[in-house]
């Protein structure tokens, strides 16, 4: 009885650490009404230098360009997948930058009409009891047109988790992001120019995480319990992320043309746009799922490498021995290249056989990510290896073989490189380990660890 205890609470333990943030963050009450949330990019709108001069702006639709209706498991639906209230959402952008003043221009016929009421009043009524009454103030024009839209709604761009189940206890995590993509451009109302537009493309992440328990703890009694835990990120504060951001980069871009400047002048006017040059130099180096694009212009490298080399030949022992090697490559395109190495190292058997060797390579190679930063590679090629010692035996010290193998490359800057890989190398001899045994020809493998210095002549 007392391990049956145990067992029960063991499991809740487990259920409960596998989903803390469900049992702590409950929404057990009801909640009162609060002032709406921050997105990421709220308080980088918000601190932004003060306008020399705010711009009278209309935004007449910024509306949902997609057409798309929220996806359902059986049946149809008439919900759009995105918000109809961007408009508002961007108005609110505008009035929170404080670089605009916006006019309203989306409900203009309801203003009209109201203003036509006060007229009509003022002069029916008003009038005649007060001739010096003054009129109804004229109207604001825009100086500037806010246009476009959300026009793209993409699902499902990435989907993945992880899930293990053993004696009945199991857990699984599984995650969706989908993404959201809305144009915004400034058009001049004196002529009609389109001054700017910007482009601004938002993740939308899903999660799900779940744990359960399923056993038999004696005959005819069974355990059963499970938790779990989904989070979804709320559409309406990615809309509103995505436009705070275009807003934002519209007031930069509009510096950086000098379209309208900071209350404090030059100085604060170059280092707002260096530094927007500078996130959207590296923002357009990445590209769909974050990955990570650089242009390297070097198409020539020197490497430096050290590790060890392993014989696989006629000996069981085999003992691991070191590996220095000097290289030289060079590219003929972004993905395909060649190679020449040297490189000594110790082929060691234990106390049968221990050499010293030479070797050289040439090998063609192949970068499967020529622009990412973390890029794998797979190369093959020809050489020979030398034995150093000495033959013995009557046996050969120069022998034919090819070479085949993968590696990973890290830039650390377009001038430095680590590299690390394995290497298969096919000796067309029997003797390298001066012992000939049966028809299988003689092999060994190195594995480095390098450095790269890319450069160009």
């Amino acid at each position: 009885m007392h391990k049956k205890v145990i067992l029960v609470c063991l499991t809740g333990l487990v259920l409960l650490v596998s989903s803390c943030s469900t049992y702590f963050n409950q929404p057990l009450q009801q909640t009162p009404s609060r002032v709406g949330e921050f997105s990421k990019s709220t308080q980088t709108l918000l601190d932004l230098p003060e306008a020399a001069d705010p711009v009278e702006v209309a935004v007449y639709n910024f509306s949902d360009q997609t057409g798309q209706y929220k996806p359902v498991e059986n049946g149809s639906t008439f919900s759009t997948a995105v918000t109809q209230g961007a408009t508002t959402i961007l108005i609110k952008a505008l009035e929170d930058s404080g670089w605009f003043i916006p006019i309203e221009r989306e409900n203009l016929s309801n203003l009209s009409t109201e203003r036509s009421i006060i007229r009509n009043t003022k002069q029916e009524y008003i009038k005649n009891l007060n001739p010096n009454e003054p009129p109804l103030p004229p109207l604001l024009y825009a100086g500037l047109l806010l246009e476009g839209g959300i026009v793209s709604y993409d699902t499902n761009i990435v989907t993945g988790g992880i899930g293990a189940r053993y004696f009945g206890i199991g857990g699984s995590s599984r995650y969706r992001q989908d993404r959201i993509t809305i144009y915004l451009r400034a058009v001049s109302t004196s002529n009609g120019e389109i001054l700017k537009t910007v482009y601004v493309s938002k993740t939308i992440l899903s999660q799900s995480l779940d744990a359960s328990y399923f056993r038999f703890v004696k005959f005819q009694r069974l355990l059963e319990a499970e938790t779990g835990i989904t989070r979804n990120e709320p559409l309406q504060i990615a809309v509103k992320d995505a436009i705070e951001k275009a807003v934002h980069d519209l007031i930069v871009e509009g510096i950086k043309e000098r379209f309208w400047s900071t209350k404090e002048g030059a100085e604060t006017n170059k280092q707002l746009v260096e530094n927007y040059t500078k996130e959207k130099e590296e923002q357009e180096s990445i590209e769909l799922y974050n990955r990570v694009f650089k242009k390297r212009t070097a198409k020539r490298n020197l490497s430096l490498s050290g590790g060890v080399s392993l014989i696989d030949a006629d000996y069981a022992k085999k003992n691991a021995g070191f590996l220095a090697r000097l290289g030289y490559q060079e590219k003929f395109t972004r993905n395909l290249g060649y190679g020449f190495s040297g490189s000594v190292m110790q082929l060691d058997s234990g106390k049968q056989f221990s050499d010293i060797f030479s070797e050289i390579n040439l090998n063609a190679y192949f970068d499967i990510l020529p622009d990412d930063d973390v890029a794998p590679y797979i190369y093959a090629g020809a050489g020979g290896v030398f034995n150093m010692s000495g033959a013995s035996n009557k046996a050969a010290d120069t022998f034919i073989k090819m070479q085949y193998g993968a590696g990973l490359k890290y830039y650390l800057s377009q001038r430095l490189g680590l590299k690390l890989f394995a290497e298969h190398n096919i000796v067309f001899s029997d003797e390298l380990d001066h012992v000939i045994n049966g028809k299988r020809n003689d092999f060994y493998f190195n594995f480095g660890l390098g450095l790269d210095y890319y450069f160009d002549f």
